[in-house]
């Protein structure tokens, strides 16, 4: 017996009517229950859904910019239009996994990795040397690697550029996004231009310097050389 009906029965014989009228109470507050508990349940949903939406496409901008790719130039790579990237970038749409999967190609890197399956650097630190990911290569064959997984909460970016002979940074390291960043020559010997000043680096040496101002690394020996880039993802 329900509260209402024990304070009802001490006044009384309970009626069938009065009966009936508290089995309706009963049955508009079990509605009101499952209402508010739906609620709930839908608001908190829609959090999780939003805030994986942030995750992922904060995943995708960073990868991309970290490439210096230009919106348009996704959109164009993968036949959608550049309105959907940014929309998918801001969280204001979810893409299908078609989609997904040609945004992940045109990146150079895994849906696992932009859906945050590999992630975060917390979790995974390691990344061994047969799973070092290749980002891309410039027409004068110098190839880009990424020496982390992709996170998005990352403050630094580590690669490591391969240079073939004579070949040099065009195309890899540009101003498109300005940031700090720092250079170790592995091997090899490199001519390195910032805005109008010439430095010649050999093994060991290393430059760090802002990246709004021009500059190119080129390779000035008659073998192949190496250097870690590493990338600070503050923008300044």
């Amino acid at each position: 017996m329900s509260s209402i009906e024990k304070d009802l029965s001490n006044k009384g014989p309970l009626t069938p009517a009065l009966k009936n009228h508290i089995n309706i109470l009963k049955h508009i507050g079990n509605l009101i229950k499952s209402y508010l508990l739906y609620k709930l349940i839908f608001t908190f949903e829609r959090f999780l859904n939003i805030s994986q939406m942030l995750r992922l496409g904060e995943r995708i901008r960073a990868t991309r910019e970290n490439l210096g790719i230009q919106v348009k130039d996704l959109a164009g790579l993968i036949d959608v239009t550049p309105s959907l990237i940014s929309q998918i970038e801001r969280a204001k749409a979810f893409p299908s996994i078609l989609t997904l999967k040609k945004i992940a190609d045109a990146l150079h890197t895994t849906v696992g990795d932009l859906i945050g399956e590999n992630a975060t650097f917390v979790k995974n630190p390691y990344l061994n040397v047969e799973n070092r990911k290749f980002v891309k290569k410039n027409k004068n064959g110098t190839r880009l690697y990424l020496l982390s997984h992709h996170d998005p909460v990352k403050q630094m970016d580590p690669f490591i550029l391969s240079f073939n002979k004579h070949s040099d940074s065009t195309d890899i390291m540009t101003t498109a996004n300005p940031r700090q960043e720092f250079c170790y020559v592995i091997k090899g010997h490199f001519k390195a231009i910032l805005n109008t000043t010439e430095y010649e680096l050999k093994e060991g040496d290393s430059l760090y310097f802002n990246s709004s101002q021009y500059y190119l690394f080129k390779n000035i020996g008659n073998e192949s050389a190496e250097l870690i880039w590493v990338v600070n993802q503050m923008k300044i």
